[in-house]
């Protein structure tokens, strides 16, 4: 078992900084990747940003070039560094781990980001 539990979530101006954390406890040593997501009301969630055990890191286009995905060593920490947000990044980010065969899901946090 996995636990993952985001924080960071505020609200932020357009053009602002955020930095989310998710901190993961339990068998993080079966920790194959782990993800960033995001979903807003109605709409389904949303990829955001990947990083594998290797620290390579993916991301949503119309992300990269403002976010940064980056982990510890040893997988119990993951970062999302925002720059430049815009009004269309808010909703609640989650944080997702893929251990083994099992998938791992965060509670969320709120990102809000006034225009």
């Amino acid at each position: 078992q996995v636990q993952l539990v985001e924080s960071g979530g505020a609200l932020a101006q357009a053009g602002g900084s955020l930095r989310l954390t998710c901190t993961a406890s339990g068998r993080t040593v079966s920790i194959n990747v782990m993800d960033w997501y995001r979903q807003v009301p109605g709409k389904e969630r949303e990829w955001v940003a990947r990083i594998t055990s290797a620290g390579r890191a993916t991301y949503l286009d119309s992300v990269k070039g403002r976010f940064t995905i980056s982990k510890d060593n040893h997988w119990n920490k993951m970062f999302l560094q925002m720059d430049n947000l815009r009004p269309e990044d808010t909703g609640v980010y989650y944080c997702f781990a893929a251990a083994g065969l099992q998938d791992y899901w965060g509670q969320g946090t709120q990102v809000t980001i006034s225009p």
